[in-house]
C-alpha cells in the first residue's frame, strides 16, 4: 500500500485480483507492471508485435476492472478513504463468473462469461457512494469525452457524473490492450488467451474493491488500499 495521495492526484475505486490470485500474476506480466507494488514485469514476447506499445495505456491503470472512474478530489484524502469504508462495510462478498478474453468494440478485455447482477449493483454503488469526494471534471475534460461521440444519455451521465459509462452505460472489463486493427487481433487473441490459461476461469468471488491512486498527470496508477467487502 501507498502513503495518502498529494493534492492534484486522482482517485478510483476498481475491482482488482487478490495478490495470491494466479490471474494478478499472469495478468500483471501480460500488461508489464504490478500495481500492488509499481514493480516493472518482464512482458511475454509477441511475434512480430510490440507488447510494450499494444498494453502501454493497460500498463498505466494497472490490471483491474473500473467501478468509480478516476476523479479529483473535492474533499480530504481521509474523508474520501473513510466514504470507501463505509461503502465497502455494506457491500457482501458475491460470486464472479469465469472471466473469458473478448474482443470489446476492438480492445480485448476479460470479461464476464455469464450475466452477474452482483457486478452491476456494485459499480453504481460504487459511482454513487464517492461521488461526494469527486471534484467536477474539467471543461477541457468534457470537451475531450465528447469529441470521442456520445449519445444524448452518454452526455447526460457525463455532465452529471463526470464520465459518460456509469449505470446502464457501464460493461465490467478488465482491459488487456489498446485498440487493435483485424490483423493484430489475429495474433494477440490466441496470444493472451494462451498466456493467461486458466487463470481468467477460476472460481472467484468479488471480496474486496480497491482505491487506486494516480500521484500526478501522467503517472502510473497504484493500489493505495484494499477494502474488504463486509455486508
Amino acid at each position: 500500500m501507498i502513503g495518502a495521495p498529494q493534492p492534484g492526484a486522482r482517485l478510483a475505486l476498481y475491482w482488482a485480483p487478490e495478490p495470491d490470485d494466479p490471474l494478478h500474476a499472469y495478468g500483471s506480466a501480460w500488461l508489464g507492471r504490478d500495481a500492488e507494488t509499481g514493480a516493472a514485469l518482464p512482458q511475454p514476447p509477441l511475434p512480430g508485435l510490440d507488447i510494450a506499445a499494444l498494453t502501454a495505456d493497460a500498463r498505466g491503470y494497472g490490471l483491474h476492472a473500473t467501478l468509480k472512474p478516476p476523479f479529483r478530489l473535492a474533499v480530504s484524502w481521509a474523508e474520501a478513504l473513510a466514504a470507501a469504508e463505509a461503502l465497502a462495510a455494506r457491500l457482501a462478498p458475491f460470486d464472479l463468473p469465469p472471466l473469458a478474453v473478448q474482443d470489446l468494440d476492438g480492445f480485448l478485455a476479460l470479461r464476464e462469461s455469464s450475466p452477474c447482477p452482483g457486478l452491476r449493483r456494485l459499480a453504481d454503488a460504487c459511482v454513487e457512494a464517492l461521488d461526494a469526494c469527486r471534484a467536477p471534471a474539467a471543461e477541457a475534460e468534457l470537451a475531450r469525452r465528447r469529441r470521442s461521440g456520445l449519445t444524448p444519455r452518454q452526455d447526460a451521465l457525463l455532465a452529471r457524473w463526470g464520465y459518460p459509462y456509469v449505470f446502464e452505460e457501464w460493461r465490467f472489463h478488465v482491459t488487456l490492450t489498446r485498440r487493435l486493427t483485424p490483423a493484430e487481433k489475429a495474433v494477440v487473441l490466441p496470444a493472451v488467451t494462451d498466456f493467461l490459461g486458466d487463470a481468467p476461469a477460476r472460481p472467484r468471488r468479488v471480496t474486496a474493491i480497491s482505491l487506486f491512486t494516480q500521484a500526478a498527470p501522467g503517472a502510473s496508477f497504484l493500489i493505495a488500499e484494499r477494502l474488504s467487502l463486509r455486508g
